[in-house]
């Protein structure tokens, strides 16, 4: 593994620290009116999305981590773990709704998602930001209901969004999985 020393870190870059992925959301370099110049950084985990505040000084080292990212296709959820696919050589893995997060709300039997892998294993699941959606259940419409506000629709997912009222169920609409939003509905 290549050694990053503190000249070299900056937002966005990956690093290992004590055995764990983390990515550089912050950074601060500070030129006190004494002594040497350090480093202060908001780390984020890849394992469990903690974010740490961590101070480097002139001299200390940290790795770079053995991440791989592959694109893999959700097969099924059993109830228990979330099945996964290698598309380029067929293995499966099972992962649970812990270890895929957020993403499970947004991904269906088929879709591809992308997995991280650290040292072989796999660390954390994306889903696509943007996704389309089935409505499989929201309120129905009203007279008058046509200015402005939202409804909130349940997808094929699992997910709950909020839409426009002219957006009904079995309508098929465009999510940014990201902020979790309705985009637009698609034709």
């Amino acid at each position: 593994m290549a050694s990053i020393s503190m000249g070299d870190l900056k937002k966005g870059l990956k690093i290992e620290f004590n055995g764990i992925p983390y990515k550089i959301t912050e950074y601060q370099h500070v030129k006190p009116g004494k002594g040497a110049a350090f480093v202060r950084c908001k780390i984020k985990s890849f394992i469990d999305g903690r974010v740490i505040e961590k101070t480097f000084h002139a001299g200390d080292k940290c790795e770079t981590p053995q991440l791989e990212d592959k694109i893999m296709q959700f097969l099924y959820d059993d109830g228990e773990f979330l099945q996964f696919m290698d598309s380029a050589t067929y293995e499966q893995i099972a992962l649970t709704h812990d270890q895929v997060g957020e993403a499970a709300d947004w991904i269906i039997d088929g879709m591809n998602v992308d997995m991280l892998y650290h040292n072989g294993k796999p660390i954390s699941v994306e889903a696509p930001q943007f996704v389309q959606l089935k409505i499989v259940e929201t309120p129905p419409n009203f007279k008058g209901d046509t200015q402005g506000g939202k409804k909130p629709a349940t997808l094929e997912s699992g997910a709950v969004v909020q839409v426009p009222f002219h957006v009904v169920e079995g309508d098929v609409i465009k999510v940014d999985t990201v902020r979790g939003e309705y985009l637009e509905k698609v034709k």
